[in-house]
């Protein structure tokens, strides 16, 4: 088992590891959408917070030996379903083609006021020849 920290995505707030690795899968704790540089700078519209979440996402599977294109599954929790479609298409922006499973799940209002938080579960990358 591997536990995997980067500061290229916000640090944990409480006893726990931005994601743990075993046996070839990379399995993501909660991220929240605060800049990992200013923890406190404000959030931004819904849009911003998921291109930030998506590239912590992007920066912790990397630590971790993996990619956005070998995530298996996500969950976002969002705190206003209106804001849905801002989320997916940021998704389809940054994920292309690939389309991991995923679950949305409607949650009241998130640390700080976040409009979203993901956790997601990836493969690690294969090495090469393997």
């Amino acid at each position: 088992m591997h536990l995997v920290h980067t500061s290229e995505a916000p640090s944990p707030a409480g006893h726990y590891s931005q994601a743990v690795v075993h046996a070839g899968t990379v399995y993501v704790a909660g991220l929240l959408p605060f800049d990992p540089a200013r923890p406190d700078a404000p959030l931004g519209s819904t849009e911003e917070q998921a291109r930030r979440v998506l590239r912590s996402l992007g920066a912790v599977l990397a630590s971790a030996g993996s990619g956005l294109e070998w995530l298996l599954q996500v969950t976002v929790f969002v705190s206003d379903l209106s804001d849905w479609g801002t989320v997916n298409r940021v998704f389809a922006e940054f994920l292309g083609e690939h389309r991991p499973a995923r679950c949305v799940v409607p949650v009241l209002p998130l640390k700080r006021g976040a409009a979203l938080e993901l956790m997601a579960i990836a493969a690690v990358t294969p090495s090469p020849g393997a």
